[in-house]
């Protein structure tokens, strides 16, 4: 490989059509021979034209740089005569390669033939976890230095610098995984095929072969699971003293060792705890030293449950580390997540052995095949996969239906997952996979000593969505096209084939299968065509095109559900059957394992979906509320079902409650209580009443730099129209903006507020010099947003309801939180409407006693996105006039902590921060 010449191309230009007069304004070229950059080259280019102000901001370049420099001709020779026989490589060579091929065109040269490689395409597959492929996140990652981003000579040498690394870390790999991405990078959309072919030559020179292998793939020598049963271990020194060592600038705060003390006593006597922790105080560690202090001098575990997935990656990695340094004694942690998170092994050796994938696919499949070289956990929610090769990670995810083998057992993640946890001093977990009934079998708590409950207030959303039940229409319709009938030459003609072929079904069987299929699909297509029936009518004329109704206020009839949901059960015991009889094959060839593979995976697909069906028609009242969503604009294709526990404390007590006096039990959250309630949260948790609130608040001066504006010109909102009230909104996020140069959050309770909003900003044009990132309209998920808002210093983040809590953004990377409306849930909105309905009937005010404090603990939620640490500042607006002109408008005001309150009109506002701004 290393005898092959590489030229890596970068260009910067006035935008992205070459067709419609766009052009280069800077060029630049590094040449790689023998594994080392040679040669570089960079000249800027005169366009002719004027280069738009946001190139000017987003590459530095501006008129002044190109103005003495020659256009685009002038340098043609030069360029054309630096590709001859070499490889082409770029970051996103889709765009830089025909945008350098139309200019050359231009000039009178032809258009250069040869290989091209994608640096994007390189180190999506060699970095299967990297959170971002930009050339600047990715260059970061990968510790290359890219001083200046958007430059052409600086983004071509980072680029040169990183294909490489990219192309030495592929060498690292075992041949056999080599092998199995060649066969599959065919269909890359790059040259990558030949880069894997030299490296497969290199490779078997050297005749190494690699030993540690799940049915010939490759995967990462596991680490042994480190020591046997817990012994109690002797400590010394007190917390102060052990703080000063670890933090050479320690400054006591007083809250935090009062947390700790309280966590020790609840720990050492056993007892039920609740804490409220403000920002600032240091929760995670006033709970994780006294833990792991308890776990070692007891000799029993703790174990931690969090919100996500996430938020335990992140206690591990970041704060886990931190904890070691305080004991002299070697601490084990385990991380332990629910079945679903983790790679089936078998299922992935069965997939890889077919060949007829889209491109996603084909990509995730090799993007698999390097993880496991770098994977120890088996956990697929480290992979950062295409929304297209989803789809493959849904068929590969450990499932309760497969029995493990003793074999598959011996290499399974999940298993070696709960076997480290056998033996950890803590167990980190999440709040899911803790109220999910089937944990309590493996008994993971058997050896613990406490729980201790991170996140608290976020158990009683985590036991709704856990005991939540959708159905989809075109999810259901995706599946049954899966499946198909004869006639389709879909999965069901291929089965019938091997079935017939190889005698292990019955043609009565088949027929009788494919019977029940039709049935099926008419009965389901009936169903939706009298749902859209009745949603349209229930409301036409309505101005809102979303809506949303109980199921059991629409004037159906069950006969036709109970006919489905018998159809259904029928054919999954006949399939059932007759994949029983087909896995007594002895022998089968790799066409027929695929087929009985796909078939087995949409089978156990319809099975959870029949279960969603049943509980959400035939029980759709017992234990739950059932209700209809849809958009009136594309029926019957919005159609969704839900159906969710109207109370979750029987949900939560059924799975925590049996340890209580068994167990030390600690829920501990930022937002456990709102001032008219202290025990909003903790009853419907089911803590009982005996049990206190101990309340720990931040150091003096925390929020010192923190300052609240209420804007008394905005409308009522109840008094205007949607489209006056957006316009007024719109105006004070614009004038909000430029005051502060951007760095807000701009938070709703509305998506469709939340996007008419940002499209009536882009029409007006007045923020184009910044970037707006938009939930639900910019792509990417909630973090990737999160990323991008940092990344730029001109930027505003638009969220609605997962933004309000959850997303750190220390520093002066935020600089305003704006709240659009005070955060009320609907009142159409059905698990509400229903909840509130219930308390009245109980003789109390909905309002009052759920609706406002629920409210207002989301409003302490988004300011606490403001203030992460003693030195940041910001600005906390709230444009909803209801917080000064209704009675209840003080709970939220008392709610926030103590911090200069300023009331005024949006003017005198703007003032006042642009004052406020430039004394910080």
């Amino acid at each position: 490989m290393n005898t092959r010449k590489f030229v890596v191309v970068d260009i910067e230009t006035t935008g992205h059509a070459p067709a419609k007069g766009d052009r280069i304004i800077q060029l630049a070229m590094v040449t790689i021979e023998n594994d080392r950059i040679t040669d570089t080259y960079m000249a800027f280019v005169n366009p002719g034209k004027a280069i738009p102000r946001f190139i000017q901001d987003l590459t530095g370049i501006t008129e002044r740089d190109v103005q003495d420099a020659g256009p685009f001709e002038d340098v043609a020779a030069e360029v054309f005569d630096r590709l001859q026989d070499a490889v082409f490589v770029a970051h996103n060579v889709q765009f830089d390669l025909p945008f350098l091929q139309q200019e050359l065109t231009r000039a009178g040269y032809p258009k250069w033939q040869g290989l091209a490689m994608d640096t994007v395409e390189l180190t999506r597959l060699a970095y299967p976890t990297a959170y971002s492929y930009k050339l600047q996140d990715i260059c970061s990652e990968q510790g290359i230095h890219l001083k200046n981003a958007h430059r052409a000579d600086d983004d071509a040498l980072a680029t040169a610098e990183l294909f490489l690394k990219g192309r030495d870390d592929l060498r690292t790999l075992p041949c056999e995984t080599l092998e199995l991405l060649h066969k599959r990078s065919f269909q890359l959309k790059s040259d990558l095929s030949r880069l894997l072919f030299d490296l497969i030559r290199e490779k078997r020179t050297s005749g190494e072969v690699y030993g540690y292998r799940f049915q010939n793939i490759p995967l990462k020598m596991r680490m042994p699971i480190e020591g046997s049963a817990l012994e109690p271990v002797s400590l010394s020194g007190d917390w102060h003293e052990r703080m000063s060592r670890v933090f050479p600038k320690f400054e006591p705060r007083e809250s935090q060792f009062k947390m700790m003390a309280a966590v020790e006593k609840s720990l050492e006597e056993q007892e039920e705890l609740v804490i409220e922790a403000s920002t600032g105080m240091g929760k995670t560690l006033g709970y994780l030293l006294p833990a792991v202090n308890y776990a070692l001098e007891s000799g029993k575990q703790v174990l931690i449950s969090t919100y996500t997935t996430h938020l335990q990656d992140q206690l591990l990695q970041k704060e886990g580390k931190i904890v070691g340094k305080f004991f002299d004694a070697p601490i084990r942690f385990a991380l332990v997540k629910g079945l679903g998170n983790y790679l089936d092994l078998h299922r992935f050796a069965e997939l890889l052995q077919g060949d007829d994938e889209s491109y996603d696919e084909t990509f995730t499949l090799m993007q698999i095949l390097i993880w496991l070289m770098q994977t120890e956990t088996g956990d697929l929610n480290e992979l950062n996969a295409s929304s297209g090769g989803q789809l493959v990670l849904d068929k590969i995810r450990r499932s309760h239906f497969r029995k493990l083998t003793k074999h598959d057992s011996a290499y399974d993640f999940y298993e070696y997952a709960m076997a480290k946890a056998k033996n950890a001093h803590v167990v980190v977990t999440n709040h899911a996979f803790l109220l999910n009934q089937r944990v309590s079998e493996r008994a993971l708590t058997e050896s613990a000593g406490a729980i201790i409950f991170d996140e608290a207030h976020q158990i009683v959303q985590t036991a709704v969505s856990q005991y939540e039940k959708s159905l989809v229409y075109t999810q259901w319709k995706y599946v049954f096209g899966q499946i198909g009938i004869f006639e389709d030459q879909q999965l069901y003609s291929k089965l019938y084939e091997i079935a017939e072929a190889r005698g292990f079904a019955s043609i009565p069987e088949l027929l009788r299968l494919e019977g029940l299929s039709k049935k099926i699909f008419a009965g389901f297509d009936q169903l939706a065509a009298e749902l859209t029936f009745h949603f349209t009518e229930r409301f036409a004329g309505s101005r809102h095109k979303k809506n949303s109704v109980l199921l059991e206020e629409l004037p159906m009839s069950l006969e036709g559900p109970r006919e489905i949901l018998r159809n259904l059960n029928e054919w999954i015991d006949l399939s059932q059957i007759i994949m029983q009889k087909a896995e007594r094959l002895h022998e089968t060839s790799l066409a027929e394992r695929l087929v009985l593979t796909e078939w087995r995976y949409w089978t156990e697909e319809i099975m959870v979906k029949t279960e969603n069906f049943g509980e959400i028609f035939i029980d759709s009242t017992e234990h739950g509320i059932a209700w209809v969503d849809g958009d009136l604009r594309s029926l019957p294709n919005s159609l969704t079902l839900y159906k969710r526990p109207f109370e979750v404390r029987e949900v939560i007590d059924g799975a925590i409650g049996k340890y209580r006096g068994q167990l030390a039990l600690i829920w501990l959250s930022g937002t456990m209580s709102v001032p008219s309630n202290d025990r909003f949260i903790t009853n419907q948790l089911g803590v009982p009443e005996s049990v206190s609130i101990e309340k720990f608040d931040p150091p003096i001066g925390f929020y010192e730099g923190a300052q609240v504006f209420l804007v008394e010109d905005m409308p009522e909102i109840q008094k205007v129209s949607q489209r006056e009230w957006i316009e007024s909104v719109a105006d004070a996020v614009i004038q909000t903006v430029l005051v502060t140069e951007g760095r807000c959050f701009v938070l709703f309770t509305s998506q469709d507020m939340l996007r008419k909003t940002v499209e009536l900003i882009q029409d007006t044009g007045l923020l184009d010099d910044y970037m707006l990132f938009a939930q639900g309209i910019s792509s990417g998920s909630r973090m990737r947003l999160l990323k991008s808002f940092q990344r730029f210093k001109k930027s505003v983040l638009f969220g609605t309801n997962s933004f309000w809590e959850g997303v750190d953004v220390p520093g002066d990377a935020l600089r305003a939180v704006i709240v659009v409306r005070l955060p009320f849930t609907s009142p159409e909105e059905p698990i509400f409407k229903a909840r509130c309905e219930a308390i009245s009937k109980e003789g109390k005010n909905p309002f009052l006693h759920y609706a406002l404090p629920e409210a207002v603990l989301r409003l302490r939620q988004g300011f606490g996105r403001l203030i992460r640490s003693k030195d940041d500042q910001g600005l906390f607006i709230v444009l909803d006039r209801r917080i000064e002109t209704k009675s209840y408008g003080h709970e939220f005001i008392s709610a926030l902590p103590k911090v200069e309150v300023v009331k005024g009109p949006l003017e005198k506002m703007v003032t006042d921060i642009e004052a406020w701004y430039n004394e910080q």
